[in-house]
């Protein structure tokens, strides 16, 4: 499935400065009703974001100007709990591009990464400076490079790099899932079971 390339995105950041945010908080178990990605992000931390009656609890961010951003921030562990796919896909399917904590529960890094959302996995020092920067200020811009591994925070000029696995930056660069990758390199491949094919 062609994606929307990410090389460079600079966004007001959404923060949630909560550690332990599972997939069930994230996506929950009731809204898994279909496979289909689209749709699941009207229902993305839908229990904090409106009451039993369906109604909108206006001080969570995401019902606030401050929740306008593609770039989401929250605590340690992110993404812990069951191994359910839909948690990655509710939030590319709100519009987040990237999310930042200074843990990622492994599965959920692994269906982030294949569903076009970038996690950024950060220190402590840069997760507590940019939470600070939020609390005192009404909007915090993050800037994620990709192509440079870095994120940094234009307002104070701090940043630093971040981790990710070269082929899966790659797809990202080009907007490709992994058969799009594969469809990329397809003279190759087919030169090299031309060479294999010759050699036996």
């Amino acid at each position: 499935m062609k994606r929307n390339k990410f090389t460079i995105v600079e966004s007001r950041a959404v923060v949630i400065p909560k550690d332990n945010i599972d997939t069930d908080q994230i996506i929950p178990a009731r809204f898994l009703k279909t496979t289909s990605r689209e749709g699941f992000g009207k229902n993305l931390f839908y229990d904090w974001r409106y009451n039993s009656s369906g109604e909108k609890i206006e001080d969570f961010i995401l019902n606030t100007s401050n929740g306008e951003g593609t770039i989401l921030v929250a605590g340690r562990n992110f993404g812990c709990g069951s191994s359910r796919e839909h948690a990655a896909w509710a939030i590319a399917d709100y519009g987040f591009r990237a999310v930042v904590s200074t843990f990622f529960a492994d599965i959920f890094r692994s269906n982030a990464l294949n569903n076009g959302l970038l996690p950024v996995q950060v220190s402590e020092r840069f997760y507590a400076s940019i939470i600070n920067y939020s609390k005192s200020n009404n909007s915090l811009i993050l800037k994620i490079d990709l192509m440079k591994k870095q994120i940094s925070n234009p307002q104070t000029d701090d940043s630093e790099k971040f981790e990710i696995n070269n082929y899966k930056q790659d797809c990202l660069i080009n907007g490709f899932d992994d058969i799009d990758y594969l469809l990329s390199n397809i003279n190759e491949i087919e030169e090299y079971e031309l060479y294999k094919a010759s050699s036996l």
